[in-house]
């Protein structure tokens, strides 16, 4: 059965990679509900997108349960570490 689980976020500034070439992200969808590729009923997917780019511009996870718990914990002490040593902050490039 689909779940119909789905939220959207706004990038405000992000890159994904596809091939060999980057562009740019300004979007990621992410659903609990059947995956393309893996062997699970349900799984966490996160599509990493630029509308505008059309289908290539566009980076796609699934990840099981357990695998999607991980990288949040992950991420968040990634963050925690950064902000600790008082790097975490967006500096734009000249």
């Amino acid at each position: 059965m689909c779940t119909m689980i789905t939220e959207r976020a706004g990038i405000d500034l992000g890159r994904g990679k596809s091939g060999p070439d980057w562009f740019v992200v300004n979007e990621a969808n992410v659903s609990y509900d059947h995956p393309y590729d893996l062997p699970l009923e349900h799984a966490l997917n996160i599509d990493f997108v630029n509308a505008a780019g059309g289908p290539g511009a566009r980076v796609a996870v699934e990840l099981s349960v357990e695998a999607a718990r991980e990288l949040v914990r992950t991420i968040e002490a990634v963050l925690a570490r950064a902000g600790q040593r008082g790097v975490l902050e967006d500096i734009p490039l000249a």
